[in-house]
């Protein structure tokens, strides 16, 4: 939030000094609660680890213990104990009937109001009419998002107005290697099929 905000005040032409009370939270020593830990959330909880960050999850299915220890989570077998708990919680889980709306109103209620909600899963994880109630009445400080729903949000939402959220246009994975190693991985499951081999990717194992 305050990197957008910041280069606005340094890009535009009425700043005239920059604000010495002007200050941010730090990530470091910070508790970080990631909702879904497959694997990709356990990438941000390597990654995490290495800002000292306090790591909670909650999952489905619990990781092995070894796992838990190479990056210092704990698991909470309870959402809203994470929630109540976590300075930023990130979600990381699928789009499916269990986890639509999976963040509303109740949980946006549960987290600290220093508390900052990044989205990097599917838009209609959260109830974003709830989100922006939550946002505009401080329930929480903040929210990054880098997937909505829709994509791109009409030009009259409201969460496109308030000056405590960031919104990306769902770049997680736009980066030029990203987008060849997920075509090189769509060839290798079409030559499996094509040759009567295992799926390296299979989405819904036999």
């Amino acid at each position: 939030i305050y990197l957008h905000s910041g280069c606005q005040i340094a890009v535009s032409p009425d700043t005239k000094y920059f604000a010495v009370d002007w200050l941010g939270v730090e990530v470091t020593r910070a508790t970080l609660g990631i909702i879904g830990m497959g694997s990709i959330g356990y990438k941000v909880a390597q990654r995490a680890r290495a800002f000292d960050m306090r790591i909670l999850y909650h999952n489905r299915n619990r990781r092995p213990k070894e796992e838990e220890e190479a990056v210092g989570a704990r698991y909470c077998e309870k959402m809203e104990d994470l929630l109540q708990q976590s300075d930023f919680v990130m979600l990381v889980v699928n789009l499916t009937p269990e986890t639509h709306k999976l963040i509303g109103k109740k949980e946006l209620g549960l987290m600290k109001p220093t508390a900052t909600l990044i989205n990097i899963s599917r838009g209609a994880v959260i109830d974003q009419d709830a989100l922006v109630e939550a946002l505009q009445n401080k329930v929480i400080r903040a929210a990054a998002l880098d997937v909505t729903h829709p994509e791109p949000l009409l030009r009259d939402h409201p969460l496109l107005k308030l000056n405590n959220i960031i919104i990306t246009p769902h770049i997680g994975t736009a980066t030029v290697q990203a987008i060849c190693m997920m075509a090189e991985e769509a060839i290798a499951n079409m030559l499996a099929v094509l040759n009567g081999q295992p799926i390296p990717s299979e989405v819904f194992p036999r």
